[in-house]
């Protein structure tokens, strides 16, 4: 006998990129950063070991919210953080979603969005990018119950991403409010946080794990205007983000001059990654993000995620109705992507 609700006894569930935990593997699978945190992460969590961990932390990371404020231009009452930027999604999903009402998200795209939904007991509706990788007004259409949409940009796997215009178009005929999931924005030459002043329905989720290498930590936030942000305070969890994340995450924001060169590293390792790619006759496209997706027109490329995970090379395979199936490819050191391209080469 299960004691779980039905539509919870028939999730799948969403299932993480793999995490091998014993041997060396080449890890390009997960869009983890290949380079350690800004030093000054370290110092941070050091400094608050030795106080120690016996009092709460700041329900709200307010010192997080004041730096992460003055980086980005927004007010920090217009930013709220979470365990990971996963959590905001969460959050707002809970908050904005009833049970049998409609979320709203773009296919392809993070299979995430669709199980929050299933666990909220709400209906997902997926609306098909262009061969382009563009939206049609359809995302943007009325709908019977839409009370919410989410919009990854850049996206994965493809790595594009729409204009901050062409966003703000989609939100303003939207009925309802917009998450844009900024988790790959760091890579990009674009973001769309001024749009948040501009539009009351627009919000904006970050996370630290992709560009200030900090996946293990679990940190992210949302910017939104005050009205928003108040409402989402009143679901989080009393104290969602724990002291040493706090601290770590205020370190890393405040480390801008880290982040510019990780960002050009990884950037021009992209280039390489991508170059190297269409030689071996793949269809990359040209990415915003620190991932690339691969199609091969040629061959198919399951066999070809199978034997360079048996050379303990992990990427992940994906397969999608109207784009075919490819590699996706997360950006990882030169040395790593040599490795890759030099394993590739000697399968095709």
């Amino acid at each position: 006998m299960s004691y779980f609700r039905p539509d919870i006894d028939e999730l799948v569930g969403y299932t993480p990129g793999e995490q091998p935990q014993a041997g060396k593997f080449i890890k390009l699978n997960t869009n983890e950063n290949p380079y350690p945190a800004s030093p000054s992460v370290v110092r941070a969590v050091q400094a608050v070991l030795e106080r120690g961990l016996a009092r709460y932390p700041d329900p709200l990371a307010t010192g997080f919210r004041e730096r992460a404020g003055a980086v980005l231009g927004v007010d920090p009452d217009w930013i709220l953080c979470g365990n990971g930027s996963d959590e905001i999604l969460t959050l707002v999903t809970r908050a904005f979603v009833a049970q049998g009402e409609l979320l709203r998200l773009p296919y392809p795209s993070y299979i995430l969005y669709k199980t929050l939904a299933q666990i909220q007991g709400a209906r997902s509706q997926e609306i098909a990018f262009a061969q382009d990788w563009s939206l049609t007004d359809d995302f943007a259409a009325p709908a019977a119950g839409l009370r919410l949409a989410f919009l990854p940009n850049p996206n994965s796997p493809s790595g594009t991403m729409l204009s901050p215009a062409r966003v703000l178009e989609l939100a303003e005929r939207l009925p309802c409010p917009l998450l844009v999931d900024e988790a790959y924005v760091d890579f990009a030459n674009d973001n769309c946080v001024k749009l948040v002043a501009q539009c009351e329905k627009v919000m904006i989720s970050r996370t630290l794990s992709k560009s200030y290498a900090l996946a293990g930590l679990r940190f992210g936030f949302i910017i939104a205007q005050p009205q928003i942000i108040a409402g989402l305070r009143k679901v989080k969890d009393s104290y969602n983000c724990d002291a040493l994340s706090i601290a770590a995450a205020t370190a890393a924001i405040d480390d801008q001059e880290w982040l510019a060169d990780n960002r050009r590293k990884v950037i021009a390792t992209r280039r390489r990654l991508t170059a190297g790619l269409r030689t071996l006759g793949f269809q990359p496209i040209e990415s915003q993000a620190n991932f690339v997706w691969a199609p091969h027109p040629g061959l198919p490329v399951r066999p070809l995620y199978e034997q360079l995970k048996q050379n303990r090379v992990l990427v992940r395979y994906m397969d999608y109705a109207a784009w075919g199936d490819g590699l996706r490819i997360s950006v990882g050191t030169d040395d790593q992507i040599d490795a890759c391209l030099g394993l590739l080469k000697t399968m095709i």
